[in-house]
């Protein structure tokens, strides 16, 4: 079912590998997609909420009767929700929310470099955030978490969170994302989805929503290309891919177990990338017949079966865990497994990776619901600079420089001189002007 992509003896032989191209990974061309969202952006600017209406029943196939939904309609779908799942929802956002918190970390810096001259730091929240919550394959109820409750803890004071409209609702986008926003307080919620909607919030449309100066979460590929095209009207979080997992395991494994979290990743999309790399060939042909029957059990076999034997997904056959851990930071997945002998020495070296799950109980499903930590997180090799959604994400660093005049006489000719270097009198004067 997966691709063999075998490194064993390459490095003895003196060959030079570039993991970072031999890896799988999917095709994802945003500049073509930009191509195509860069009218139905620009359409959304001026004609606003008539053009949201004809995208809707374009791409969605339902225009709702109000792209707004009434808080009453959201009250009435968290009274409906089944306990149990209530009690799921409020586990993980709990967890996640102590987690935020202590992500806020000392709340602010000041160093004091001489007397009387000080350079503060404080963090600003984004006064205004529009999150996107994907509906696609999959209704996504838990991304309302991972993306409302980072930026509440960061104090954002105005939160507005839109998701596709769902024909199956009557044009209302579905019950759980609903009644997740009424249990966190979310009263601004909109039907809307897709690029439409990231323009919706860059551009503001009159009379339906402001706009926002930041928007977050993860969707399809023209929602990440609305999100570059539109980036720098407003602010992003990232430009999320086709999701992804990366497994480095030895012969100590539980092939079930492997098997059962790359079939997991594979469920959310047919370019999801599932991929396996390991120093034993007999353990990947075990997680290979694992595969297989729990593939034939398993409800989305269609999509899952196309997304492993995707060019994204594969194992990847290596001389020794050195050599794994190599190819797993080239990699730089969005989520990685450690399933080896002392898994949390191993982890601890990994230095690219979206989200580290360390040894056989702590599978990527747990990170996606209630484990505390963020899923919204870097995709297609962007965790090697780029980090997941935090509280932090939401927040601007501005200093404050502070200084006397005898802190600034101190230094005020040796900053007139770097300005002259630079051909900036103008700059030396402003400086020297104060000392006249």
């Amino acid at each position: 079912m997966l691709q063999t992509i075998d490194l064993r003896g390459r490095l003895a032989a003196g060959e030079s590998v570039d993991y970072v191209k031999v890896v799988p990974r999917a095709e994802f061309d945003v500049a073509r997609a930009m191509e195509i969202v860069a009218p139905l952006c620009e359409d959304v600017a001026t004609r606003g909420e008539p053009a949201l209406r004809e995208l809707s029943e374009r791409f969605d196939k339902v225009v709702p009767q109000q792209l707004r939904v009434d808080p009453q309609t959201l009250a009435e779908c968290a009274e409906q929700l089944d306990p149990e799942l209530r009690a799921a929802f409020e586990i993980a956002i709990d967890r996640r929310r102590r987690v935020s918190q202590a992500e806020l970390g000392e709340p602010q810096v000041r160093v004091e470099l001489a007397p009387g001259a000080v350079i503060s730091q404080k963090m600003i929240p984004v006064n205004r955030v529009g999150l996107y919550v994907p509906g696609g394959l999959a209704p996504l109820a838990s991304s309302v978490i991972m993306n409302v409750v980072p930026a509440q803890v960061a104090g954002v004071g105005s939160i507005a969170v839109t998701s596709p409209p769902q024909a199956d609702f009557g044009g209302l986008p579905h019950p759980n994302i609903l009644a997740l926003c009424h249990i966190l307080g979310i009263d601004e919620v909109y039907a809307v989805g897709g690029a439409q909607a990231v323009a919706m919030f860059a551009y503001g449309v009159d009379g339906l929503c402001p706009k926002v100066d930041m928007v977050t979460g993860p969707g399809n590929i023209y929602v990440v290309a609305a999100k570059r095209l539109l980036k720098g009207r407003i602010g992003i979080d990232s430009e999320a891919g086709p999701t992804e997992i990366a497994i480095l395991a030895d012969d100590s494994a539980d092939p079930a177990y492997v098997a059962a979290d790359l079939l997991s990743q594979a469920e959310h999309d047919p370019m999801a990338g599932s991929v396996l790399v390991t120093d034993s060939a007999e353990f990947a042909a075990q997680v290979e017949t694992a595969l297989e029957a729990q593939v034939r059990a398993t409800k989305h076999v269609e999509r899952i079966r196309t997304a492993l034997n995707g060019t994204q997904s594969g194992v990847v056959l290596v001389d020794d865990l050195e050599q794994g851990l190599a190819v797993v930071d080239a990699y730089a997945a969005e989520h990685l497994e450690i399933h080896t002998r002392s898994a949390h020495e191993i982890a601890a070296r990994v230095t690219n990776a979206g989200a580290i799950f360390i040894g056989p109980y702590a599978p990527v499903p747990l990170g996606d619901y209630s484990a505390g930590s963020t899923h919204v997180l870097p995709t297609a090799g962007a965790a090697a600079h780029s980090s997941g959604l935090n509280v932090k994400s939401f927040l601007k660093q501005v200093n404050l420089i502070d200084y006397s005049q005898a802190a600034l006489g101190e230094i005020a000719e040796s900053v007139a001189v770097f300005a002259e270097a630079e051909d900036l009198p103008g700059h030396a004067a402003s400086i020297r002007v104060r000392f006249a």
